[in-house]
């Protein structure tokens, strides 16, 4: 038998067991351009929290009672399609299922030369490309600038922190424990770091940028990114990538940040990754370059099994994870 795991209810405020259901299917057979696929790693990523909303948004929410689609990494077990064989390791959209059926068209083939077939979810993949658009295309970092990353010990931030180093500018990392806070640190050359936790965020920042921030990449939104907007310097760039503190709270208020924008002359720009759709060559070919030459390393948090999916996602929330998120669901059958 094959497994699902579907969205029964949609969470109000932060998911819990109740909304998910593990459900028994029939393995699917492939139809003409598709393959059939078994699950080797899925992507857990905060956005998914906003699928399960029926708000509108720039996505589609997921439909209930229905498998949970996102990042993943797969071999192909069978093939009807002529540029995809049985052993080919590849990635794309997938649903939650052990075996899946997809169009051949929808993915892609893992280069394992590159890197781990890891890397296609992480640094390789849609988190890297969100870390290179979000901070070279919105933060247009130069040189000697100080940029700040909230959320800095996550996927995107840690390779948001890597490439602000490799463009030379300091680097602020914002991170929610000693072991992350050391990471950055120590690991990836984060000039400095602050613990949300256990440290006045506003007094740190001014501490850490006696000079103020130039460039603000924001993954958690909420009360940190409040004690980074009166820090801002003339002209600063804020990329708005994440507001993971507000995915879990109905009805979230504020920041008042309207004064501070004004005064800072601060430009402020949401987007998803997905707007740079048509430039992914020019990101993959920078991160796979830098990822060859050793300037970009990274660290990924693995859960084993394809039932300890729902878990690994609560696990975002509570900030558990240093790095990308996966879930190691099964080993490949064949070596590609």
């Amino acid at each position: 038998m094959n497994h699902e795991i579907h969205l029964v209810k949609r969470p109000e405020a932060a998911p819990t067991h109740e909304h998910f259901e593990m459900v028994e299917s029939e393995k699917p057979q492939p139809g003409e351009g598709e393959v059939s696929v078994k699950m080797l790693y899925v992507s857990v990523d905060p956005y998914m929290r906003g699928r399960m909303s029926d708000a509108k948004s720039y996505i589609a929410p997921f439909e209930l009672n229905a498998p949970i689609e996102g990042g993943a990494i797969a071999e192909v077990v069978q093939s009807k399609a002529s540029h995809l064989s049985e052993g080919d390791i590849i990635t794309g959209m997938l649903p939650w299922k052990e075996y899946a059926v997809a169009k051949a068209d929808s993915l892609r083939k893992i280069d394992p030369s590159l890197g781990p077939i890891t890397t296609s979810l992480g640094v390789l993949g849609m988190p890297g490309l969100t870390a290179y658009f979000g901070l070279m295309d919105i933060g247009q970092p130069n040189e000697g600038e100080t940029i700040v990353v909230s959320g800095a010990a996550g996927a995107v931030g840690t390779t948001v922190v890597q490439i602000g180093k490799i463009v030379g500018c300091r680097v602020v990392g914002i991170a929610g424990s000693d072991e992350k806070t050391s990471y950055l640190k120590e690991e990836l050359g984060v000039d400095e770091t602050i613990n949300y936790k256990t440290e006045n965020v506003y007094e740190a920042l001014q501490k850490a940028c006696p000079n103020g921030i130039d460039v603000y990449f924001d993954n958690v939104g909420g009360d940190i990114s409040d004690a980074v907007y009166p820090q801002l310097n003339k002209f600063a760039r804020i990329t708005q990538c994440g507001a993971i503190a507000s995915y879990n709270v109905p009805n979230d208020q504020g920041p008042r940040m309207q004064m501070h924008l004004i005064k800072s002359s601060a430009l402020i720009k949401g987007f998803t990754v997905g707007d740079y759709q048509d430039r992914f060559k020019e990101g993959f070919d920078a991160l796979s370059k830098w990822l060859k030459e050793g300037k970009l390393t990274y660290e990924e948090t693995v859960v084993e099994g394809f039932e300890n999916i729902p878990d690994a996602f609560f696990g975002l929330f509570e900030g558990s994870n240093l790095g990308k998120q996966l879930v190691k669901v099964a080993e490949p059958s064949h070596s590609s």
